[in-house]
């Protein structure tokens, strides 16, 4: 069951909104109610992913997945999936109802993902819906609920298309085999491993450049660490495949480490 919920991805996400509410001031209580939330989210989607996705996986023999492999049954993931979307409802809610909503139309969104806009061009849609849905979550449940500024919310919806583009990046071939026609698949993998950090580095100068007043010190290193990453793992690219994946996460971690540094300077 820990690996049919997408245990990294689910981490890292969860981890996130824990590091954002945590430099945002919010209180024990409220740190814990948000990362429980989006936990509680997380694992609704990973698992349902691995449900809808189950007959696919078998077809292309990826074995190494819980459900493919025999480990566990699609029917005992569903009802897992249908689980934790119930416990996220009432933890949303429970943080406020404003920023509840937010989060729910994120996790919403991320559903619509496994259940049909997966194979679709507007694939990239949840991803970026429910990584802008972050940052919204933890501000409208701090005392005031004031809406984290514009910059923000569209950095991690950039941020979300980066994660959709590196995610399904491995498994084109086998998406195409059995009929998965997203986005990123009708790119195919040349392209997309050449667009991969371009939503990263997109995100890193509206974080850097959107809050009013000069870039501080911390902007100024991502801006030039960021794109000189990208452009790097890209031209390294065309020789070693895996490279601009690589620069990727890096860059990611940078748009990460800055809204974090971020949400501590305004709280």
């Amino acid at each position: 069951m820990l690996g049919a919920c997408h245990p990294g991805p689910a981490a890292a996400v969860t981890l996130l909104t824990a590091g954002l509410a945590v430099a945002a001031g919010q209180d024990a209580g409220g740190c814990a109610l948000a990362t429980a939330a989006v936990a509680a989210g997380q694992l609704s989607v990973g698992w349902s992913n691995d449900a809808v996705d189950a007959a696919r996986d078998t077809a292309v023999g990826r074995d190494a997945k819980p459900v493919a492999g025999g480990a566990v049954t699609a029917r005992t993931v569903r009802c897992a999936a249908l689980a934790a979307l119930a416990l996220c409802v009432p933890l949303s809610l429970a943080y406020g109802a404003l920023a509840g909503a937010a989060h729910l139309v994120g996790v919403a969104a991320a559903w619509a993902y496994n259940l049909r806009l997966k194979s679709t061009v507007f694939s990239w849609l949840p991803y970026a819906l429910g990584f802008a849905s972050l940052p919204a979550f933890v501000a409208l449940g701090l005392p005031g609920r004031a809406w984290p500024g514009w910059w923000t919310v569209t950095a991690a919806a950039l941020l979300g298309v980066g994660a959709h583009l590196g995610n399904v990046l491995p498994d084109i071939e086998d998406d195409l085999a059995t009929g998965v026609r997203g986005w990123p698949q009708r790119l195919g993998p040349a392209a997309v491993r050449v667009l991969l950090p371009a939503p990263l580095v997109a995100a890193t100068l509206l974080l850097a450049l959107g809050p009013p007043g000069a870039p501080d010190g911390a902007a100024v290193v991502a801006v030039a660490v960021a794109p000189a990453v990208a452009v790097g793992g890209a031209l390294l690219g065309r020789d070693r495949p895996r490279v601009p994946f690589l620069a990727a996460i890096v860059v990611a971690g940078v748009n990460v480490g800055l809204l974090w540094w971020q949400a501590a300077a305004t709280s």
